[in-house]
């Protein structure tokens, strides 16, 4: 359930940056300002543990920017 939320948040800011690049930053930003909240919380597990409760948050956090620059780097590049 979690997975699709992260792909539909995704495809969102993606369309969002495609359509309005400089209000896409806002969103962008604070989504990944959560998920790296949420990395923080899961790396002060002791251990391996830590490294495992964080990572899913570093890799949405990662998917998170590559989308809004994506959809940036997309509209950047059409002729109108």
């Amino acid at each position: 359930m979690v997975i699709v939320g992260v792909i539909a948040l995704c495809a969102v800011l993606a369309v969002l940056a495609f359509l309005a690049p400089r209000l896409s930053r806002g969103p962008e930003r604070g989504t990944q300002r959560a998920l790296d909240f949420g990395s923080r919380a899961g790396g002060k597990a002791p251990g391996p543990l830590g490294r495992l409760f964080s990572k899913p948050f570093r890799s949405s956090s990662r998917a998170v920017g590559r989308s809004g620059s994506a959809g940036r780097r997309t509209r950047g590049r059409l002729p109108f």
